[in-house]
């Protein structure tokens, strides 16, 4: 599934983002990269470490995990750490996949799913597009700041170069409590048909009880 979700941040947040970024303190975004990724990643990461830089990452995460798009769509057990990149004229991240892999604490995540927040206006900068190999085809995506792009970890895809202007986001990984991506798509469809459902029955109708019936069936069976 490859689903982009809108207004993940609002105007609001957004302002409080950026002006937590301007404290931030960049280093090479090669030093996060896999072995063979670190060859075409050409960007720059931000220290997270600081107290502002701390704050914008809570500020973040819980706009992210709290979701409710998102949380149907990937149905999360786990959260990687969120990195902030910042890609300015000539950078960009050329083809790669992402690890199977990441180190979370003490134990290691697998990657069932990426996510690309974006940060910067797209009419700031040109090129700099989250290009996607998708269902066959190469999908370029340059969306609103504060939308989101979510995406499977299997996925081949670059970072286009960056012609003018900075591009800023925030990038993570989900291990999902569904592995497989068929039973995550079908029960995004089933939260899809109860929320539908819901704008036309009460809660205690037989409709609405068999659709949550069926919804954490099918959750437990594939979780």
């Amino acid at each position: 599934m490859l689903l982009t979700i809108a207004n993940v941040l609002n105007e609001s947040v957004l302002e409080q983002v950026h002006a937590l970024i301007m404290t931030l303190r960049w280093k090479d975004g090669a030093e996060t990269a896999g072995a063979t990724a670190r060859e075409v990643k050409h960007n720059q990461q931000a220290d997270l470490t600081s107290r502002t830089g701390a704050e914008l990452r809570d500020l973040l995460v819980h706009a992210v995990s709290s979701n409710s798009v998102l949380k149907a769509a990937a149905q999360p057990s786990l959260f990687s750490k969120l990195l902030i990149s910042k890609t300015e004229r000539g950078g960009g991240y050329g083809l790669h996949v992402d690890n199977a892999y990441m180190p979370l604490g003490t134990r290691k995540m697998r990657t069932d799913l990426s996510f690309t927040l974006f940060l910067s206006d797209p009419g700031s900068y040109s090129g700099g597009e989250l290009e996607i190999e998708h269902a066959g085809q190469s999908l370029k995506l340059k969306p609103a700041a504060g939308d989101l792009v979510l995406y499977p970890s299997t996925s081949l895809h670059r970072v286009n170069e960056v012609l003018s202007g900075t591009r800023l986001a925030c990038v993570g990984w989900i291990e999902s409590r569904v592995q497989r991506p068929d039973d995550r798509e079908l029960l995004f469809d089933m939260a899809n048909l109860k929320a539908a459902l819901s704008k036309h029955y009460q809660a205690q109708s037989p409709e609405m009880l068999m659709a949550a019936k069926i919804f954490s069936n099918l959750a437990r069976r594939f979780g």
